[in-house]
C-alpha cells in the first residue's frame, strides 16, 4: 500500500516549517540565553526556546502542538465527521514540566492535560482516538511508524502522527550533569562538540493512502529496540533500524541521496551514527548529502525526528539541504561522510533517509520520497 504525507506543520524555535528551513539554509540559530529556569542550578545556560519573550505559560507543549494539528489537518483537507480520524503523539516529556511547577510552585496541575487528548481534540474535534506515546528521542517517528500501520490494516481513513516537548527542568538538570562544562550551542559532528542542548517545539503530518497525484510518498519506517545501554547508543541496533527501514521500502542505499542525521553533538552519538553511516553506504560512493538540524533547533526531544523530516522534505522540493549549524571541524569518523557544511547544497535527490534514535536503543529511521517537478 503506497502512503503520503498530505498534511504537515512544525514549530520549532526559528518559527514554523518554511521559516525553519529558510533561516537553515542562511545557517541561522536559535539558541538563547535559559529561560524560566535558574541556570546555575542546572548547570545549562542555553536553550531553543519557542517562547521567545515573556512568562512561562502552562502547557506550552499542548498549545503548539495543537496548532500543529489544526493546521496539518486542514491541509490535508480532514473532516472527522466522514472520515476515521486518529492521533498519535510521540513525546519524551510529555506535559513534566507542569508537574514540576506544582511540586515546586504549588502551581495546580490537571493530570488529564499533562497528556495530549484535551489540547488536540480541542483543535480537532471529532477525532477518534488521541494516543500519547512516550517512548524517548524516536516518539514521533515511531508514532509515524505506527500511523503506517493502522492505515494497512485499516483501522483509519487518516491518522495523523505528532510530536511535542517543551524543555523541563529536570531534564534540563540531567545534560547539565554530563560533563563539568556546560555545552554553550549544539555541534553536531564537530571535533569540539561538548554536548547536547535541548529545544522546544511540536510537530505533526497527516498520514493517508496515497492518492494518485501524491507527491510526498512515506517509503517506510524501519524500527528497533536494542535495549543496549541507558544512553550509549548500539551501532548494531542503529543499522537493525536502517536495515529495516530499506526492506519496509523496498530501496537500497544507492536510491538515497539525502540523510537527516540523528547529529546530537555528544561524545558518543555522533562518531557511532557516522561510522554505521559510513558502512551503509560504502558501496554507493560518494553516498548521500549528510545533514542534520539540532545545531539550529536542539535537540527537540520526542519532536526531533518528525521535524527532521520535514526538513528532508523542504530540501527535496526545493532542491537545497541546509548546512549543518554549528559544524566547523568534521570528527575523523564522518570522514567518508559528504556532510555539508559552510552553506547550502544543491541536490537533485528525491529520496531522503531520516534517523532518530532514543535512549534505551529506542531507534526509528524513515524514509522519505519527494515528487516535486522543479
Amino acid at each position: 500500500m503506497r502512503l503520503a504525507i498530505t498534511g504537515s506543520a512544525m514549530r520549532t524555535s526559528l518559527g514554523d516549517t518554511a521559516e525553519t528551513y529558510q533561516a537553515l539554509l542562511a545557517g541561522e540559530s536559535g539558541r538563547q540565553p535559559l529561560r524560566y529556569v535558574a541556570p546555575d542550578g542546572v548547570n545549562v545556560r542555553h536553550g531553543y526556546h519557542v517562547d521567545a519573550a515573556g512568562p512561562e505559560r502552562p502547557y506550552r507543549a499542548s498549545a503548539w502542538l495543537a496548532e500543529c494539528v489544526a493546521a496539518a489537518a486542514r491541509e490535508a483537507g480532514l473532516d472527522c465527521a466522514r472520515q476515521r480520524v486518529v492521533v498519535l503523539v510521540g513525546t519524551g516529556l510529555r506535559e513534566l514540566r507542569a508537574v514540576e511547577r506544582w511540586r515546586a510552585d504549588g502551581q495546580p496541575a490537571d493530570l488529564d492535560a499533562l497528556h495530549f487528548g484535551a489540547a488536540v481534540r480541542a483543535a480537532l474535534p471529532g477525532v477518534e482516538d488521541v494516543v500519547t506515546v512516550s517512548n524517548a528521542c524516536s516518539a514521533s517517528s515511531h508514532a509515524l511508524a505506527l500511523a503506517a500501520d493502522l492505515l494497512q490494516l485499516d483501522e483509519a481513513d487518516a491518522v495523523l502522527a505528532c510530536g511535542a516537548d517543551a524543555m523541563t527542568e529536570s531534564m534540563l538538570a540531567m545534560i547539565g550533569r554530563v560533563g563539568d562544562e556546560s555545552s554553550d550551542a549544539v555541534r553536531p559532528f564537530d571535533a569540539d562538540r561538548k554536548g547536547v542542548l535541548l529545544g522546544d517545539g511540536a510537530v505533526a503530518v497527516v498520514l493517508q493512502r496515497a492518492p494518485d497525484d501524491a507527491t510526498v510518498l512515506l517509503r517506510g519506517v524501519g524500527m528497533s529496540c536494542d535495549a543496549y545501554h541507558e544512553t550509549a547508543p548500539d551501532p548494531a541496533g542503529l543499522r537493525a533500524a536502517m536495515d529495516d527501514a530499506y526492506r519496509r521500502a523496498g530501496l537500497s542505499p544507492a536510491d538515497v541521496g539525502l540523510v537527516l542525521a540523528h547529529g546530537t553533538g555528544t561524545a558518543l552519538n555522533d562518531p557511532t551514527e557516522a561510522g554505521v553511516l559510513a558502512g551503509l553506504f560504502a558501496d554507493a560512493r560518494p553516498g548521500p548529502l549528510v545533514t542534520g538540524i539540532k545545531g539550529a533547533i536542539g535537540h527537540t526531544s520526542g519532536s526531533a525526528g518528525l521535524m527532521s523530516l520535514l526538513v528532508a522534505v523542504e530540501a527535496l522540493r526545493h532542491g537545497q539541504v541546509p548546512p549543518v549549524v554549528g559544524l566547523r571541524t568534521p570528527i575523523p569518523e564522518a570522514a567518508p561522510l559528504p556532510l555539508v557544511v559552510g552553506g547550502p547544497a544543491g541536490t537533485d535527490a528525491r529520496v531522503a533517509q531520516v534517523n532518530a534514535f532514543g535512549f534505551g536503543g529506542v531507534n526509528a529511521v524513515c524514509l522519505v520520497e519527494v515528487r516535486y517537478g522543479r
